[in-house]
């Protein structure tokens, strides 16, 4: 009986040619490889484009604020200067605080300084605003109140005056007045954001280049403005040519920087630490509330009632118009404002 020799090779048999799973890996590996030199050279090709467009923007930015007066004085104080700008004019103060990511404060409350004529306006730039640094310690509400307390000291503006902000400033309007009670004569909120703590502090990241802070750099936010400048405008035709102008430029320069980005971060820390505070029951305070005919309205109305329920003088004048009222109703709230504190 004959039987079949044991194979002692490792040989494949006849039917699978040795080599075949070899050769099949080396067919696939040129493919990889030329795939990944495209990647490279896809990769190269950002890399370039995005160095190539940031130092476009750098110089154009250079220029801009080379041709440019900048408005205001800078005031040094701790931590920096912060720009300051004032109409000049006579008359009680009244201190002007932006809403969150304002570019350009000083002209965003143009045609509301311009309605306030027979006042002392002040408009303070924070730390990451208009032509103040665009660099900060941590933007808690205790260091925006006594950088803005040490700017007011240093300006001489007489006391009491009147502070009046916009959206986010209500948090810091709050915490001045408890803070320096003596100074404030009154409060006056332009569609203020109301503090709603509902969960306790969380940690805040913060540093390094965010995204948005990059897109300014690399000329990415100039490019959309130049496209869409309507992002930058204000609405309405309260502002002059050059004002607008200057204001799409601005958001170019100051978009997404370390303090407004730091600021943003600690929106829910800075309503925490606002937890039960409230005006001091003697202090006048007059707010304005955006009315854009939606539902949210009442429940913005009812968060002011209860936030002034302790103040024994206080008004809410509704006024038709989107969150920035200032662009389009600084007529009707100027007179408002001058009926408001003359009957103090």
């Amino acid at each position: 009986m004959r039987t079949n020799p044991r194979r002692t090779d490792a040989s494949p048999p006849e039917s699978a040619p040795a080599g075949d799973s070899a050769s099949g890996s080396g067919h696939h590996r040129p493919k990889r490889r030329k795939a990944l030199r495209i990647l490279a050279a896809a990769v190269l090709a950002v890399i370039v484009l995005c160095l190539a467009s940031t130092a476009v923007n750098l110089l154009l930015e250079r220029q801009e604020r080379a041709s440019i007066t900048p408005y205001g004085q800078r005031v040094e104080i701790t931590g920096g200067a912060v720009n300051v700008y004032r109409n000049g004019q006579p008359g009680q103060p009244i201190v002007l605080l932006s809403g969150l990511g304002t570019a350009a404060p000083a002209l965003d409350f143009a045609p509301l300084i311009r309605e306030l004529g027979d006042f002392d306006v002040v408009v303070v730039e924070g730390f990451g605003y208009g032509y103040s640094d665009l660099s900060a310690s941590e933007r808690s509400n205790k260091n925006i109140s006594t950088e803005l307390h040490e700017v007011l000291g240093k300006l001489n503006i007489a006391q009491p005056y009147t502070l009046a902000g916009h959206s986010i400033a209500g948090f810091y309007m709050l915490d001045y007045a408890n803070r320096y009670p003596a100074e404030v004569a009154a409060v006056i909120g332009i569609d203020v954001t109301v503090p709603k703590a509902t969960s306790g502090p969380v940690e805040v990241q913060s540093g390094g280049l965010g995204l948005a802070r990059l897109l300014s750099v690399t000329g990415v936010v100039r490019d959309v403005l130049a496209v869409a400048p309507g992002l930058a405008e204000p609405d309405g035709d309260a502002y002059t040519p050059e004002e607008r102008e200057r204001m799409r430029l601005m958001m170019s320069w100051n978009f997404g920087n370390q303090a407004v980005a730091d600021e943003t971060a600690r929106i829910g820390n800075n309503a925490a630490d606002l937890r039960g505070i409230s005006y001091p029951d003697t202090l006048p305070v007059l707010a304005f509330l955006a009315d854009e005919g939606s539902a949210e309205t009442a429940g913005k109305a009812a968060a002011l009632e209860n936030l002034l329920k302790n103040v024994k003088r206080h008004e809410i004048v509704p006024l038709a118009g989107g969150h920035y009222l200032h662009w389009t109703q600084s007529r009707p709230m100027a007179e408002a404002i001058r009926n408001f504190l003359a009957t103090r």
